[in-house]
């Protein structure tokens, strides 16, 4: 045992480091509880990438145009990014176990409610509903897969995110096959999936409600401790903004490809809806890939390493997209989805490690927020495509990884792996 003092400007702060092993509760990782969230990760991310996927049908059966499709998407993320942070917020200080069921049960309501919707308002409403149940999902979600990972927080965190992938990815191959035959009624025939993930959650709901000492936070000085390395807050509040810009360019990015890329490839080389789906099908497989890559990775070489590499490594094969062919086309967005999708277990675990103790209003903040601006970044691009072209959308989508250099300004605060 060893003892270190570090002084923070003048207050010093004496930090005991010691090598016995923690509580064995906590040093194991309880993967049927991971299995579980990643398992209804997938289910709640399948259901609501079905919004998106359905924007061909929606936009012939109700006439619209670029601008308002973007408002569908922002109508989603706003409600997760104004209410997550929040949520997470509230549970830091209330842990409310079974509010991942109830979370889930919104989502429900929406999907019923966008399958008989004959409306444009109604269409925003049903979209905002999906939006709520994934503001309460998220954060508490997030946390209850941080208490169960026994310390493996990046591989804990990748595998929660890599269900939510997966469900990403099969929600438009499910919509190209099922809904887009039959049309938006046969929305209703997905609900079913968030009964199945209400009842696991109400399982994992009880673990938790078991477990809670897991989340308690340790005391900690008013500067946060990292190993050698003392943060003050202003010092903190800083790394977090500079992060969130990081995930602004990933999810802007990624919301290009999510809501646009079958109308790019519709217009600039042909493709039907079915096969248009088939593509971004195999472009959200390889976030899966990607996603599951950078939290182990993470695990083992530190967050900041895997940061650079995933935003700032992207910015060649994004420059090139818009020039390339049908047949590169899918390799380049294969290639940007593998790299792009290691940075947000990364990131997410960074931040937490940053502001300990607040583990659901950094998973709501990181969740929410950043993807609620990557939904204003959607509107943004849906106006700029009605004004221009889809195809100046991604020429200027390509050089938003040059926000990547931000991550220069990090402070290291990785532990070196064990």
């Amino acid at each position: 045992m060893s003892d270190n003092t570090i002084t923070a400007g003048s207050v010093p702060v004496s930090t005991t480091v010691s090598q016995a092993a923690p509580a064995s509760g906590a040093d194991t990782t309880t993967f049927a509880i991971i299995l579980s969230l990643s398992f209804c990760h997938m289910l709640n991310d399948m259901m609501q990438s079905m919004v998106p996927a359905i924007y061909p049908i929606l936009k012939a059966n109700y006439q619209l145009d670029f601008a308002q499709i973007g408002l569908i998407t922002m109508a989603f993320q706003f409600t997760a990014s104004m209410l997550q942070p929040l949520v997470g917020l509230y549970t830091d200080r209330h842990p409310k176990p079974y509010s991942l069921p109830i979370g889930m049960g919104f989502t429900l309501v929406g999907l019923v409610l966008m399958s008989m919707a004959h409306s444009y308002p109604m269409i925003l409403g049903a979209a905002a509903l999906i939006g709520i149940g994934s503001s309460v999902f998220h954060p508490e979600s997030s946390r209850v897969a941080r208490m169960a990972s026994g310390g493996r927080h990046g591989f804990a965190q990748s595998l929660f995110q890599v269900g939510g992938n997966t469900g990403s990815a099969i929600g438009p191959l499910l919509a190209a096959f099922v809904i887009v035959p039959r049309g938006q009624g046969s929305i209703v025939w997905f609900s079913g999936a968030a009964l199945v993930a209400m009842v696991v959650l109400t399982t994992v709901g009880n673990w938790y409600s078991r477990n809670r000492h897991l989340a308690k936070p340790k005391p900690r000085a008013a500067g946060a401790v990292h190993g050698q390395v003392t943060l003050s807050r202003g010092r903190v509040l800083f790394a977090i903004s500079i992060l969130v810009a990081l995930l602004f360019s990933k999810n802007v990015y990624s919301a290009s490809l999510s809501s646009y890329y079958t109308f790019y490839l519709i217009h600039k080389f042909g493709l039907d809806v079915q096969t248009a789906q088939i593509f971004l099908f195999v472009f959200l497989t390889s976030l899966v890939i990607g996603t599951l890559a950078g939290g182990w990775i993470g695990d083992r070489i530190g967050r900041i390493p895997v940061i650079w590499f995933s935003i700032l490594g992207v910015f060649p094969f994004t420059l090139a997209l818009p020039y390339a062919g049908l047949g590169w086309t899918l390799a380049l967005s294969i290639i940007i989805g593998l790299i792009m999708a290691s940075a947000f277990s990364a990131i997410l675990v960074y931040a937490q490690d940053l502001v300990p103790g607040k583990v659901g209003m950094i998973a709501g903040l990181f969740f929410g927020f950043s993807f609620g601006l990557g939904g204003l970044g959607a509107a943004a691009l849906g106006q700029i495509a009605d004004w221009t072209s889809i195809d100046t959308v991604y020429r200027i989508c390509s050089f938003l990884p040059l926000l990547g250099l931000l991550t220069w300004f990090l402070p290291n605060i990785d532990r070196k792996p064990a």
